[in-house]
C-alpha cells in the first residue's frame, strides 16, 4: 500500500473513532425536563403541607431534593425568570417591570438555553417561560410554541368577557404595578391600576376535560415532543411552563373537588407589618383588584377569602396532574434514568398575609419559592435542605450537573456541591429587591435568622429612606418591624455591614 493510502485510511479510523467517541459522549450527557409553574407558593405536600393534593410534584421530591429556602431575585413574573434565564440580577438584566427585554441591556448575554446549545443539546420551550411575549428566539433549537386554550368556558363568565377583555392565549396576564414602570413605556388596557375594563371572572370551576386550558394543552404538547426528542441522537433539554395558579383561578371541577372549602383556614396575619414603611406592602394591589368579583380596595369578607384560596388549591392541583402527565411520559419511553428533572415556581403569593393578595413586595410569602431538582443516582433523594440558595444559582448548577462549562458573566454559584453534602455550610445570605413609586428601591437580603431590608434611592444608594428589619425565628410570619428598635442598634449595624457586601459577599466557599 502506497504511503498516502495509508495515511488516507488512517485519517477514515481516526475520523470514525471520532465520531464514536462524539455519539459516546452525548449518550452520556444527561436530559434536562425544566418545569416552571407560575405564582406557585411552597405550600406543597413535599414541603410538609399535606393538605396540599400534589403527588405528581412530590414524587419529583421523592427523587430529588426539595429547597426549603430558595429565593428569587424579584419577585414578579419577569424579572424573576430574566435572573433564572440569564444567572443575571435585576440590577445587571434592567429588567424590572413586565416589558422590559433582557437584551436591551445585555444584548451579548448567554441564557441557559443557549449554553446547552452550545455545546451539543437540542433545547425546546413550550408554555409560559419567558414572561409573556418577551420571548427569546436565540435560545431555542427550535420556535418556542404555547398552544392556545380557553380562558373561561361557562356562560355566566363569557358573559362577562368580550373579545378585548379576554386573554388569548391564557400566558399569564398581568397587571403592571405602578412601581415596575419605571422603565415602561407601553400601558395596558386591561382594568385595575392600568385604567380601562375589568378583567373577567377571578374563578372558574367547570366540569371540562383538562384540555380545555392551556396547561392541558401545554403538557400533551410536552408528551408528544417527549417521544420526538427521544429519537434524537443529540441530549435535549426541554422547557415545559405552566400558568396556572396564576389567576384566574381556572381548574376543572373535579380539582375543586379534591378540597372542602369548610376546611380551608384563612391567614392568621391579616394586617400590615407593625412599624413598616407604608410603601412596604400594597394590600390594594392593582393585578388582582382587575378581576371581576374582587373589591376594590379593603379587606376580602372572609367567604370570599376561603374561595380565593380554594381556586388556588384547585389550579395548583390541576398543574400537579399535568406535570404527572409530562413525568409518566419520561417513564414510558424509559429515559428517566438519564434525564436531570427540576421544578421551579416563578415567585411566591400572598394569600391574605398582611391583608394582601399576590407577589410585588419583598417579603417572605413572596420571595421564597419552590424548587425541587432532581439528578439521576443522586445520593441524598427525597431529603430537603434549609441551605440558603438563590434562583440566578440555577443556571450554574444545571450547567454543571450536564457537564457544560459556566459563562463567566453569571452572577449566581452552582449548588452541586450541595447536592452531594446537604450539611455543608452554603451561602450566609440570599438577596432580593423590589422598587417602588417615588425612585426608591428595596434591597432585601434574608440570612439564616434575619430579613433585612435597606429602602434606598434606586438613584442614590447611599440615601436611606427606610429599613426593616424580621426575626424569622421569632417572627417568621415577619409581623413586627423591628429595625427602629433602640435595643437592636447594633445589630442593624452588624447586618447593614453584610449587607453592603450584597451578593458578591455571600459566595460560598466551594474549594477543598
Amino acid at each position: 500500500m502506497k504511503i498516502n493510502q495509508i495515511i488516507l485510511a488512517s485519517l477514515w479510523v481516526a475520523s470514525g473513532l471520532l465520531r464514536v467517541t462524539a455519539a459516546e459522549s452525548a449518550a452520556k450527557k444527561p436530559n434536562v425536563l425544566f418545569i416552571v409553574v407560575d405564582d406557585l407558593r411552597p405550600e406543597l405536600g413535599c414541603y410538609g403541607f399535606d393538605y396540599i393534593k400534589s403527588p405528581n410534584i412530590d414524587r419529583i421530591a421523592k427523587k430529588g431534593v426539595t429547597f426549603n429556602r430558595a429565593y428569587v431575585q424579584q419577585s414578579v413574573c419577569s424579572p424573576s425568570r430574566t435572573s433564572v434565564m440569564t444567572g443575571l440580577r435585576p440590577d445587571t438584566t434592567k429588567v424590572l417591570d413586565l416589558v422590559t427585554h433582557f437584551r436591551v441591556a445585555q444584548p451579548d448575554a448567554v441564557t441557559l438555553q443557549q449554553n446547552f446549545m452550545n455545546h451539543g443539546y437540542f433545547v425546546q420551550g413550550m408554555g409560559k417561560i419567558f414572561h409573556g411575549s418577551l420571548d427569546d428566539k436565540p435560545s431555542w433549537s427550535v420556535p418556542w410554541q404555547v398552544p392556545k386554550g380557553e380562558t373561561y368556558v361557562l356562560p355566566e363568565n363569557l358573559s362577562k368577557t368580550d373579545a378585548k377583555t379576554q386573554v388569548k392565549p391564557d400566558i399569564g396576564s398581568e397587571v403592571t404595578p405602578p412601581e415596575n414602570k419605571v422603565k415602561s413605556k407601553k400601558k395596558k388596557k386591561s382594568g385595575g391600576e392600568d385604567g380601562g375594563k375589568l378583567k373577567g371572572s377571578y374563578y372558574e370551576c367547570a366540569d371540562v376535560p383538562d384540555d380545555t386550558y392551556q396547561d392541558g394543552k401545554v403538557a400533551d404538547l410536552a408528551v408528544k415532543t417527549l417521544g420526538e426528542l427521544s429519537k434524537k441522537s443529540e441530549p435535549f433539554f426541554l422547557a415545559v411552563g405552566f400558568i396556572k395558579p396564576h389567576m384566574p383561578f381556572v381548574a376543572p371541577k373535579k380539582y375543586w373537588d379534591l378540597y372542602d372549602p369548610a376546611k380551608i383556614t384563612l391567614a392568621t396575619n391579616p394586617f400590615l407589618p407593625k412599624e413598616a414603611p407604608d410603601y412596604a406592602i400594597n394590600p390594594n394591589d392593582g393585578e388582582i383588584r382587575a378581576y371581576q368579583g374582587v373589591p376594590p380596595q379593603g379587606v376580602f369578607p372572609a367567604d370570599l377569602a376561603r374561595n380565593f384560596k380554594h381556586g388556588y388549591y384547585a389550579a395548583i392541583s390541576y398543574t400537579d396532574t399535568q406535570v404527572g402527565k409530562v413525568l409518566n411520559e419520561l417513564d414510558r419511553l424509559k429515559i428517566s434514568d438519564n434525564t436531570i428533572v427540576i421544578l421551579w415556581g416563578d415567585h411566591g403569593w400572598k394569600l391574605g398575609e398582611h391583608m394582601a393578595w399576590g407577589k410585588h413586595t419583598n417579603v417572605e410569602n413572596d420571595t421564597n419559592a419552590p424548587l425541587i431538582i432532581s439528578v439521576p443516582g443522586m445520593k441524598n433523594a427525597g431529603k430537603r435542605t434549609n441551605a440558603l440558595v438563590e434562583f440566578v444559582d440555577m443556571y450554574p448548577t444545571l450547567s454543571e450537573l450536564a457537564g457544560l462549562p459556566i459563562p463567566a458573566a453569571v452572577e449566581g454559584t452552582s449548588f452541586k456541591p450541595l447536592l452531594d453534602d446537604l450539611s455543608r455550610p452554603w451561602k450566609p445570605a440570599a438577596f432580593s429587591q423590589y422598587p417602588r413609586s417615588g425612585n426608591l428601591m428595596g434591597y432585601s437580603m434574608r440570612t439564616d435568622k434575619y430579613r433585612f431590608t435597606v429602602w434606598v434611592s434606586a438613584s442614590d444608594h447611599s440615601k436611606v429612606d427606610a429599613m426593616e428589619l424580621y426575626d424569622e425565628q421569632a417572627d417568621p410570619q415577619e409581623n413586627t418591624n423591628i429595625a427602629n428598635d433602640p435595643a437592636n442598634a447594633a445589630l442593624v449595624a452588624k447586618l447593614m455591614v453584610q449587607w453592603k457586601s450584597g451578593w458578591q459577599g455571600a459566595k460560598p466557599k466551594v474549594g477543598p
